[in-house]
């Protein structure tokens, strides 16, 4: 199995490639921000060149999984699906919690503002354009999309492989139909970086008996389909944007917990390093050598050099991964003298087993 980490800016992009029987496989799980696929000077994006090297073997996105409506994690394939008009032909399966669908599940009045279209040749999809097809008309038009809610509990066997869904719940969904805004500030940048804070200083004031964590307000975020994939007996961990109490919950549902952890080859940090998607519950329930942070680090102050002082008091062992090289920015020289053992590489992809190739 081969995972791939595209260079997606701000956002995440992931494509999973395996084989079933000798037959080739792809699960492709978010489309980064549009530029991922191509930007409007019409440069190519990772996520451009990996449809082309797909058509070119004449396979397939055997699942698109859109794990929430964020423009980082949904801007690619929405540009792709805009500027392409073959691009249908491409998938056999999509994974996407609509608001259509949510609200007939809460018997309630749709929200507005989670309606998406596609528009013949647009750059963007959240301008309100008058003319084009609703994206949830668009997947069933093109049998794409069954309509399912992808939630917390639930269980899939898919092309050999298993998933358990840790998010969303119910709480988190009726959040989503009733508060959700669409985005006012799509290009604007948010917090600070804290990287001239030192680890050992995070840890430190984390110690405190008077520290409390903050999580995630953010109602998109909240709404994050994220699961743990199972191959040939071995765990990945894929956690979008989701909130820790609704992953912990989630955990805890299939029998997980700090008595019961949970180990898997590869976590995906929630929410691109955000200090308020992973706290210290979470990392004592689930168990990796391997932490990959999904960021270009332009936007919102992420990642949190915070996240990763609290992954590396946790597991002093840890190998933090970038898709992007950002080891000489997040890193002070007295922190590598003062946590030796922790390893922080720059990778766009991760094979298991490390013995074979696809």
């Amino acid at each position: 199995m081969k995972i791939k980490f595209l260079q997606a800016g701000n956002g995440d992009s992931f494509l999973i490639s395996f084989l079933e029987n000798d037959e080739p496989r792809n699960i492709l799980i978010d489309g980064g921000i549009g530029n991922t696929y191509k930007s409007t000077a019409n440069v190519k994006g990772d996520l451009h060149k990996i449809f082309e090297k797909i058509r070119e073997e004449k396979q397939f996105i055997d699942l698109l999984v859109l794990t929430h409506f964020d423009d980082d994690h949904i801007g690619g394939i929405l540009r792709w699906l805009n500027k392409d008009k073959e691009a249908s032909s491409l998938i056999k399966k999509v994974w996407f919690n609509s608001g259509k669908e949510i609200a007939k599940k809460f018997e309630s009045t749709e929200n507005k503002d989670l309606d998406i279209q596609i528009v013949d040749g647009a750059d963007h999809f959240h301008t309100s354009p008058k003319q084009g097809i609703k994206f949830e008309n668009y997947l069933r038009n093109h049998n794409l999309w069954e309509g399912e809610i992808i939630e917390q509990a639930s269980k899939y066997d898919l092309f050999g492989l298993k998933f358990k869904i840790l998010s969303p719940n119910n709480e988190k969904l009726n959040d989503l139909l009733n508060l959700y805004e669409k985005q006012k500030d799509y290009f604007t940048s948010g917090d600070e970086y804290d990287f001239n804070t030192s680890l050992k200083d995070f840890i430190h004031e984390e110690s405190e008996p008077n520290f409390k964590f903050k999580e995630d307000k953010s109602v998109a975020n909240g709404s994050s389909i994220a699961f743990i994939m199972e191959y040939e007996d071995k765990s990945f961990l894929f956690l979008a944007d989701a909130h820790p109490s609704v992953i912990i919950e989630g955990l805890n549902k299939f029998g997980y917990n700090k008595d019961n952890t949970l180990h898997v080859e590869l976590m995906k940090v929630s929410h691109h390093g955000s200090m308020y998607n992973t706290n210290k519950e979470l990392l004592e329930i689930v168990k990796t050598d391997n932490y990959l942070i999904s960021s270009n680090a332009t936007k919102h102050g992420l990642p949190n050099k915070r996240t990763i002082a609290r992954i590396i008091n946790n597991h002093p062992n840890a190998v933090i991964r970038f898709n992007y090289d950002l080891t000489d920015r997040v890193f002070l020289e007295e922190d590598w003298n003062d946590f030796s053992i922790f390893k922080a590489k720059v990778t766009n992809e991760f094979i298991y087993p490390w013995t074979k190739t696809i």
